[in-house]
């Protein structure tokens, strides 16, 4: 039985948590889900299990030149995630997505780390926490009062421009207000001759008006074409 308390417990502990945390990301229909979360726990797990009992893979080499040192293990292992984490933040327009993906994949390395290990009073409660923060504080975090911030790109034709005043104006209309706002003229040939973009990060409390925004700018025979990207979704 001691082989199962050894390898068994930490590696069956490892997979239940990375499957977890990789459930409430897939539900979530994040781009790291529920296989990547459990590779990525049992990996620190086994690497872990391979440090902690080095002497048994060492073979006959002589216990006076073994030094066990588990930490530079795990050292490794975080710095590998890192690696890993980086490919899941990707930058859409003005927008970074995958920060949260990203932090779930270093806590489940982490906890994997813990239950390669042994410590399995902080492995079991870190999942507890973890999967608590992903999906529980996810109603909390969209009912509190926050700062909302949208990133706008609006073309008008370069006949029908408004003013930069003017465009204030209008944001201002659904609470939204920038500030600084870039201006583009397009010179090119084909469609985009002679239009003129307004782009800006544009900051509002309270509920954002996007669809009533959108709505506007449809509507609006001076917008040639436009984009509305809240940071949050």
């Amino acid at each position: 039985m001691e082989w199962l308390a050894a390898y068994v417990l930490p590696v069956t502990g490892a997979v239940v948590a990375g499957g977890l945390i990789g459930f409430e990301r897939e539900y979530r229909g994040r781009p790291a889900g529920f296989r990547t979360h459990i590779l990525v726990s049992l990996a620190s797990a086994l690497l872990m299990l391979a440090a902690v009992h080095q002497m048994e893979w060492m073979g006959d080499v002589s216990t006076d030149v073994i030094r066990i040192d588990p930490v530079r293990m795990a050292h490794g292992i975080l710095t590998g995630i890192g690696f890993l984490c980086g490919g899941v933040i990707f930058r859409h327009g003005l927008s970074v997505h995958g920060l949260t993906t990203a932090a779930s994949l270093w806590i489940t390395s982490a906890l994997g780390t813990l239950y390669g290990v042994g410590f399995y009073g902080l492995a079991i409660g870190g999942t507890a926490v973890t999967v608590l923060v992903l999906g529980v504080l996810r109603w909390a975090d969209r009912h509190m009062p926050q700062l909302n911030i949208i990133d706008v790109r609006v073309c008008y034709r370069r006949s029908d421009t408004l003013d930069e005043s003017a465009f204030r104006e209008l944001m201002g209309e659904f609470d939204l207000h920038a500030g600084s706002i870039s201006q583009r003229l397009w010179a090119g040939a084909g469609d985009q001759q002679g239009r003129v973009e307004y782009s800006a990060t544009l900051h509002g409390s309270g509920q954002l008006k996007v669809e009533r925004l959108a709505r506007r700018l449809r509507d609006d025979p001076q917008v040639v074409e436009y984009k509305l990207a809240p940071r949050k979704d």
